[in-house]
């Protein structure tokens, strides 16, 4: 591998890499049973400044809220409800007590929020930028972990919300903050007015924090649970990874935010990639079987159900509305995968 960039191999590769050689595997849950009681599950995120957040055009109480939903939404979709969480940050000398109190003030509503019992703040110094670091476990009961079926072909793919909305959002601030720096001038509370949906879905990401307890009142299993932060493409890839099965979903069953297709002619993105691999989305995706259609489909009126797992000769891919099948590619997948 020493002769090997990651640009190269990709992300899923390297870290199957890195596990050779160990008694561990690679992408397994961080999960355990307390005897008698329930499953723990665990999750970790690290967000750095420049990379995953610009604090020119991000607000602090923003995004501390978005942090603590980074975890919170890995739990939701392993139906664990959150327990404790753990905060660490890196601070550089730009960033003055009451800057961090913002930002600690959106984790706490978001804590409050998913119901944590517990939350544990660090603080350190950094030289380069913000620095967050959040990790987060949480519970599921040992009859809801009982009742997951296993994942089978014609088990529905069903996705909590709008995709591709938060990667658009992100490309206007994006293309603002160059205007500004280059001195040009344009109305920009008008066109984040007009796109706030799209701004908001990136800036402040919403998830139903209520949801495991609607999955135990209605008595619905799903087969498998995600969070969608890299794009649906590498939620898709990582689906037929664990499953052994192929997964179809059609373009014309993806849901969008109403003006992303106006944006999208605008800035010249196809709003289907965007939807595939912009990332950023912070939805839920989960296989429900096929038999609970009907009572998943009046009990969650919020999700759209965009697909279905097939039998792993079928492969992963994108039906078009011609009727064609597109292999799904993600990031950090080499294509072979």
């Amino acid at each position: 591998m020493t002769d090997k960039s990651f640009a190269e191999i990709g992300k899923v590769e390297a870290i199957r890499e890195l596990y050779k050689g160990t008694p561990y595997k690679a992408f397994s849950t961080c999960r355990f049973e307390a005897p008698g009681r329930e499953y723990v599950s665990h999750f970790s995120k690290v967000l750095l400044e420049g990379i995953d957040f610009n604090l020119v055009y991000f607000p602090l109480k923003h995004l501390g809220y978005k942090s603590v939903l980074s975890v919170s939404g890995e739990l939701l979709a392993q139906q664990a409800r959150p327990n404790t969480l753990s905060v660490n940050l890196g601070i550089s000398s730009k960033l003055d007590l009451e800057q961090i109190r913002e930002l600690w003030s959106g984790m706490v509503t978001a804590a409050r929020e998913f119901g944590y019992k517990s939350v544990y703040l660090d603080l350190n110094p950094s030289r380069n930028g913000l620095c967050i670091s959040v990790s987060a476990t949480g519970e599921t009961s040992l009859l809801s972990a009982r009742r997951r079926p296993a994942p089978k072909s014609k088990d529905l793919i069903c996705v909590s919300g709008a995709l591709g909305a938060a990667y658009m959002g992100m490309q206007i601030l994006e293309k603002e903050l160059v205007r500004f720096n280059e001195g040009e001038h344009s109305d920009r509370n008008k066109i984040l007015e007009r796109n706030k949906m799209l701004v908001g879905a990136y800036l402040k990401p919403e998830l139903p924090s209520s949801l495991v307890q609607q999955f135990e009142n209605s008595e619905i299993s799903p087969s498998s649970g995600y969070f969608i932060t890299h794009g649906l493409a590498d939620t898709l890839k990582r689906l037929s990874a664990d499953t052994g099965l192929g997964a179809k979903v059609y373009a014309d069953k993806i849901p969008f935010e109403g003006n992303t297709f106006q944006l999208g002619r605008e800035l010249n993105i196809d709003p289907i990639s965007a939807a595939m691999n912009g990332g950023e989305d912070y939805k839920l995706l989960f296989t429900v079987p096929i038999l609970q259609l009907d009572k998943f489909r009046h009990d969650f009126q919020t999700f759209d159900i965009i697909g279905h797992l097939a039998q792993k000769e079928a492969g992963t891919v994108l039906v078009l509305p011609d009727g064609r099948e597109m292999p799904v590619r993600a990031q950090g997948w080499r294509e072979e995968e």
